[in-house]
């Protein structure tokens, strides 16, 4: 299913150079486990920059810490340089914990042993993940299955976007569309720019993130009730899943899972996790909106629940139909 390429080949490198710094892998002699059956003395949590977050390792703080009380041992963090590094240092058992996107954990489930255990939830009483939207201007549209799409203008995001792009693509294919022959595709580069194009007239339905139709362009007044109709909503697609190596032993793995999903953003920061860098929380969190709290990890994240292989079972199915670039280089 891995299709070793130059960018795999590059990932390698880099996690190849990133070995020394993580220790080596469980019965070193850098990095030596216990005498009790193979547990570890230190575990590694590694995670990419992102630009949502201008300290990475502050961002990730209070997870690695609650990680280090539940785990009763020092859980070291590791910055590293992009996604495949990281799934490639996880195939050579050198990193324990790991954040990633959701594409890459499809990759390396296939060439690492490891397991997702926990998924970020963005508020209270939310899903662990996103949906893609089809929506069309207000009124009759002709289109209200992705069966009518044939024949229509159809806006997508970018053909990197999961919501803008790829989920809707396989939905289309799985429904008897065939994007290169049966539409005229316009990519617009943005979930706004391809609401704006819908109602421009340039397109017949645009596919973007449900978070756009929902809060952000109505709150910014860029749309108003009524002007579009959700046709089309996808299934679920989950958020990026904190991954352990199940070289650990299993109640290691457990405890990992509780530490995380035990964990709220505004617990956190009432636990003293993040002192000195608290933020506000966000308006989307109800009766916590503007309480102190912490970042867990690189977005703002309440929560996280329990994650499995089967939660991931949308992304399998997306890279089953599409055949995707990123399906292979785990973007």
């Amino acid at each position: 299913m891995f299709r070793k390429s130059a960018l795999g080949a590059i990932a390698a490198a880099a996690a190849i150079a990133l070995l020394p710094a993580c220790g080596a892998g469980p019965g070193s002699t850098t990095r030596s486990a216990s005498a009790d059956e193979g547990r570890p003395a230190e575990l590694v949590f590694a995670a990419i920059p992102s630009e949502q977050s201008d300290d990475l390792e502050a961002s990730f703080a209070p997870i690695v810490t609650a990680l280090g009380k539940e785990l009763g041992i020092p859980v070291r963090f590791q910055a590293v340089t992009s996604n495949a590094a990281v799934v490639e240092a996880q195939v050579a058992k050198r990193v324990d914990v790991a954040v990633y996107g959701a594409f890459s954990y499809y990759l390396a489930r296939t060439r690492a042993d490891v397991e997702p255990v926990a998924v970020p939830v963005a508020e209270p009483g939310g899903e662990p993940g996103a949906y893609a939207y089809g929506v069309t201007r207000g009124g009759d549209s002709g289109i209200s299955s992705l069966k009518d799409v044939a024949g229509k203008d159809v806006c997508f995001t970018d053909p990197g976007s999961t919501t803008g792009y790829l989920q809707p693509l396989a939905s289309l294919r799985e429904a008897g569309v065939d994007v290169d022959k049966d539409v005229k595709t316009v990519f617009t580069h943005g979930h706004d720019t391809a609401v704006a194009s819908l109602l421009a007239g340039d397109c017949d339905i645009a596919f973007v993130g449900d978070v756009f139709i929902d809060q952000l362009l109505p709150a910014r007044g860029q749309l108003k009730p009524g002007q579009v109709t959700k046709v089309w909503t996808s299934p679920l697609i989950p958020g990026p899943p904190i991954v352990v190596g199940t070289w650990l032993p299993q109640d290691v793995r457990d405890k990992i899972a509780k530490a995380v999903t035990g964990l709220t953003a505004t617990g956190a920061a009432s636990a003293g996790l993040c002192k000195g860098s608290e933020i506000k929380g966000p308006k989307t969190w109800g009766e916590h909106a503007g309480a102190p709290a912490c970042t867990l990890g690189t977005s703002t994240a309440w929560t996280f629940v329990k994650a499995t292989d089967a939660t991931y079972q949308p992304i399998t199915r997306i890279c089953e139909v599409t055949k995707a670039e990123v399906c292979t280089s785990g973007g």
